[in-house]
């Protein structure tokens, strides 16, 4: 996935009052992995019960002065549930996963799905995963098959075209996989790679970046990471290219493989940055993700990511 998205540049001056704010947002772990309506309240978040939700769930409950009924929606996500450990599929529910609305019985874990949580948390709802093929999403976003995109998508200009996106929930960079025991074990620059196969992932970042090595053989895509693994496994190409971050979940899943060590300056300069996607002219939906992300420092986003590599399938 070429993390085809820009980033923007953020604010540095930010006014006393703002921090104390963004202070008061701040998430612990277990916060985050819990968020609740209550949590989201206290935090000054929106609930928007209108726009990008879909089906909805009711629950009653009574107080000493009467009964009340709350809309809980049900925001649908798009996603593939097959790029560890930004979300993958299991058969096992826990604190940690969400159903997996359109396959029986199923789940999905990973950042993505850690994100979604408190997304669909602000806008006032819960969240289920639509397994997708990740080309497919933008299309299905925009004729209502699904509410929210979080999939580990870079908002490209070519993307924005068509929706919107949020502000960063996560930024990496872009390496290259190889076989431990191949011949590209001890390459140290993009110009080692001159003449080899080299194969991404279709309508991603991961294919577009390829390119940027010389005299490379550009493989024709495929539709998935699990895809690219098992090409690189039976040797019908020799790298494929990965975000930095994820290469830990990949090479815990297969340990043949392993990453190139790049010399300062002789690897991909890219880093960019994923985001939330919705449909355009939802701006009060949009404000409210942003001010869901806002509220997660650093800290907490980098505990999420590797607790979820940690729990990643091997």
């Amino acid at each position: 996935m070429k993390t085809q998205h820009g980033t923007d540049d953020h604010q540095n001056h930010i006014i006393p009052a703002k921090i104390e704010i963004r202070q008061a947002r701040r998430l612990s772990r277990r916060s985050f992995l819990g968020l609740s309506g209550a949590a989201a309240a206290g935090m000054g978040l929106t609930v928007l019960l209108g726009g990008c939700g879909s089906a909805s769930t009711t629950a009653s409950g009574s107080t000493d002065s009467g009964s009340s009924t709350t809309a809980a929606k049900t925001y649908r996500v798009g996603m593939e549930c097959a790029y560890s450990p930004w979300n993958w599929q299991t058969s096992e529910s826990s604190d940690y996963a969400i159903p997996i609305d359109n396959v029986s019985g199923a789940y999905a874990d990973g950042y993505d799905i850690q994100i979604a949580k408190v997304v669909a948390k602000a806008l006032g709802g819960d969240a289920v995963a639509e397994k997708m093929a990740f080309s497919g999403l933008i299309d299905a976003l925009n004729n209502d098959q699904i509410d929210l995109i979080i999939a580990g998508m870079v908002p490209t200009d070519e993307r924005k075209q068509s929706i919107d996106f949020s502000e960063d929930y996560k930024e990496s960079g872009y390496t290259l996989l190889v076989k431990s025991s191949g011949p590209y074990a001890n390459a140290t620059s993009l110009s080692d790679f001159s003449g080899a196969t080299v194969l991404g992932q279709v309508n991603t970042m991961l294919d577009t970046i390829i390119d940027d090595i010389p005299n490379v053989i550009h493989a024709t895509p495929v539709d998935s990471t699990p895809s690219m693994v098992s090409n690189l496994e039976n040797g019908t190409c020799d790298a494929i290219t990965a975000g930095k971050d994820d290469c830990v979940a990949l090479i815990k899943a297969n340990p043949d493989l392993m990453q190139v060590n790049f010399a300062d300056g002789e690897g991909f300069q890219e880093v960019v940055g994923v985001a939330v996607g919705l449909k355009k002219g939802q701006d009060d939906e949009l404000n409210t993700i942003n001010e869901a992300l806002d509220s997660l420092s650093d800290d907490d986003r980098q505990s999420i990511w590797d607790a979820c590599v940690e729990r990643a399938p091997e």
